[in-house]
C-alpha cells in the first residue's frame, strides 16, 4: 500500500427539520426518528435483510441528534456522556435518619467477589467498635474466606456423591459444576461459617494477594474439583452397590474425597496463608481511640461469642420475589457451603415490608445487610443508585422499562418479569446506614455503605432512590423483633424448594 490507505466516500445525510431531541427526557423515545417503522424497514423473511439494515442506518443518522450521539458515544464512556444531571441534583447525599456510628474505615474487597462477607462483617463490627472504643476496625474477611472456600469444596464433593445417578448432561449436574468454589455467598452461608469458625480481627489474619484478587486460585481449585468428579461418581456408585458389611468401598470413597480436600486445603494455605484454628488461642493487641494499650487473648470462636455482641444466627432474610406468593417460606435446593450448617431460608414478603423493616432498624441505630442487583443504574463516580441515572434511551434510542414514574403495581410486575426472564437478579450485598423519609414516614432515598473502597461513590457511600429499591433490592436481613408475627411465623412453615438454578439462588 502507498502512504495513505484509500478512504470510502463519506455519506452526507440531510440535516432534517430542527428538533428538540437533546432536551427530551430519557423515557421519551416516542419522539425519536425510530418511533415507527415503514413497510420498507421490515424484512419479509426470517433472516436479516442487508437492504433493510441499510434503511435503518440511513434513518438513524438522518437525525442530527443521533449524529451527535455517534460522535460522543463512540469516543467516550457512555455513562459519562449520558449521566442525568437532574438525578444528580435530586438524589442528594443528605438524610434525616442515619445511624449515629458508622464503621470505619470504608472497606475494600478489591478484585474479589467477597461482598457478602464484607457486608456481614461491616454490620457486625458496629457494636464491637463501640464496646471496645475503636476508631477503626475490620474483622478478617480473609479468615471467613479461607474456611468458606474449604467448606464449599466439601459441600461440592458431597453434592456430587449424592447426585451420582444424575445424568452427566442433566441441568442439575451442570449447575453444580458451574462455580463450585465461587466467591459469592448468602447471609445464611455467612452465618454457617461464622458459627462454626468464629471471627478474628483483620490484624490477626490479613488479606493476601490471592484474597484480594481471587481469579487464579478460584480457577485452580475449580479445575481440581471438576477433575475429581468422574472418579468420585464411580466410587460413590460402588459404595452404594456394596453390601452393608463391606466397608472397603465406602472407605475408598472417603479416602479419595479426603485426598481431594487435602489438596484444596494445600492450595488455600499457600495462597491465603495458614489461618488460626477456631479452637486455638490467639492474642490481639491494639490501641483504642484514646490511645490506650489493650490486649485480648482468646480463640476465634470465643472471640465471636464473648466479644462481638452480635448473634448472626438470630437474623434471617426477608426477600421480595413477586413470582411467588407472599408470606411464604422459600429455600433453594442444594445451595449452601457448610454441610450440616444453616439452610438457606427466605421469608417472601411485599417490598413495603422490606422498606418498613429497614426504616425501623435504622431509626434504632442498627445497620442493615441487604442484597441487590447493582448491574443497573449505578453511577460509581457520583455514588448514585437510581432508575434514571443514565439516559440510555436518549443516547441509544433503545426503549427500556423504567420504574421512575411507574405505579407500585407496575414496578412489581417489572420486577417479576426481571426474575422470570433473567433481566435482573441479586448479585451484590451492601449495608444501609441511613434513610431519608418524608413527613408521612415513607422512604425517599437510602444511604448505602459499599465495600469498594473510598474512591468508589462518595467516600465509599452511595445514595439509592426509593424507586431503585423497589425494583432492584431483593433482600433485607433482620431479626424477629423488627417484624410482625405474621412475618416471623413464616419461618415455622415448610419451605417451598426452588431449584438450584432459580434466580433467587444467585449469590451476592
Amino acid at each position: 500500500m502507498g502512504q495513505h490507505a484509500s478512504r470510502p466516500a463519506r455519506k452526507i445525510y440531510p440535516s432534517g427539520p430542527r428538533r428538540n431531541s437533546l432536551v427530551r427526557q430519557s423515557s421519551d423515545v416516542s419522539g425519536s426518528t425510530l418511533a415507527s417503522l415503514s413497510d420498507a424497514e421490515v424484512s419479509t423473511s426470517d433472516s436479516l435483510d442487508p437492504a433493510v439494515i441499510g434503511k435503518w442506518e440511513e434513518k438513524l443518522l438522518s437525525d442530527p441528534k443521533n449524529r451527535l450521539a455517534l460522535a460522543a458515544l463512540s469516543t467516550h464512556d457512555p455513562t459519562t456522556v449520558l449521566g442525568n444531571f437532574q438525578t444528580r441534583l435530586t438524589d442528594r447525599h443528605v438524610f434525616n435518619t442515619k445511624i449515629e456510628f458508622e464503621g470505619s474505615p470504608v472497606t475494600n474487597q478489591k478484585a474479589s467477589g467477597r461482598c457478602w462477607l464484607f457486608a456481614a462483617t461491616n454490620v457486625m463490627r458496629i457494636k464491637f467498635m463501640q464496646k471496645h472504643k475503636l476508631a477503626k476496625f475490620e474483622f478478617s474477611q480473609n479468615y471467613l474466606f479461607f474456611y468458606d472456600k474449604l467448606e464449599k469444596a466439601n459441600w461440592f464433593l458431597e453434592q456430587i456423591i449424592d447426585t451420582k445417578e444424575e445424568p452427566t448432561d442433566g441441568r442439575l449436574l451442570a449447575e453444580l459444576l458451574t462455580a463450585p468454589v465461587g466467591d459469592g455467598g448468602q447471609w445464611d452461608m455467612a452465618v454457617s461459617v461464622i458459627e462454626k469458625y468464629g471471627l478474628v480481627p483483620q490484624d490477626v489474619y490479613p488479606d493476601t494477594f490471592n484474597s484480594r484478587a481471587s481469579r487464579i486460585i478460584n480457577a485452580l481449585i475449580t479445575r481440581k474439583l471438576r477433575e475429581s468428579v468422574p472418579e468420585l461418581r464411580r466410587l460413590a456408585s460402588e459404595a452404594s452397590a456394596a453390601e452393608k458389611d463391606d466397608t472397603g468401598a465406602v472407605l475408598a470413597l472417603r479416602k479419595f474425597k479426603a485426598q481431594v480436600l487435602r489438596e484444596v486445603h494445600s492450595a488455600l494455605v499457600l495462597s491465603l496463608g495458614p489461618p488460626p484454628n477456631p479452637d486455638s488461642e490467639f492474642t490481639w493487641e491494639y490501641a483504642d481511640k484514646e490511645s490506650k494499650y489493650q490486649k485480648i487473648t482468646t480463640t476465634p470462636l470465643a472471640f465471636y461469642r464473648d466479644n462481638v455482641g452480635f448473634k448472626a444466627a438470630d437474623h434471617f432474610s426477608l426477600v421480595n420475589d413477586p413470582r411467588n406468593d407472599y408470606y411464604t417460606h422459600l429455600t433453594v435446593d442444594r445451595l449452601g457451603n457448610v454441610v450440616g450448617g444453616q439452610a438457606i431460608s427466605y421469608v417472601n414478603v411485599p417490598i413495603s415490608v422490606l422498606k418498613d423493616t429497614a426504616i425501623k432498624m435504622l431509626k434504632k441505630g442498627i445497620p442493615v445487610f441487604f442484597g441487590a442487583d447493582v448491574g443497573v443504574g449505578m453511577d460509581k463516580a457520583n455514588g448514585i443508585l437510581s432508575t434514571d441515572v443514565f439516559q440510555y434511551e436518549l443516547g441509544f434510542n433503545v426503549s427500556l422499562n423504567s420504574a421512575s414514574s411507574s405505579s407500585s403495581d407496575a414496578a412489581e410486575q417489572q420486577k417479576k418479569d426481571n426474575l422470570l426472564y433473567n433481566i435482573s437478579k441479586m448479585n451484590h450485598a451492601m449495608v444501609f446506614t441511613g434513610v431519608h423519609v418524608d413527613d408521612n414516614g415513607k422512604s425517599v432515598r437510602w444511604r448505602v455503605e459499599n465495600s469498594w473502597g473510598d474512591a468508589s461513590g462518595k467516600g465509599g457511600y452511595y445514595v439509592m432512590s426509593d424507586e431503585w429499591f423497589g425494583v432492584y433490592v431483593y433482600q433485607v436481613v433482620t431479626e424477629r423483633a423488627w417484624v410482625e408475627n405474621r412475618v416471623s411465623e413464616v419461618l415455622e412453615k415448610e419451605a417451598k424448594v426452588l431449584p438450584l438454578w432459580d434466580p433467587m439462588g444467585a449469590l451476592a
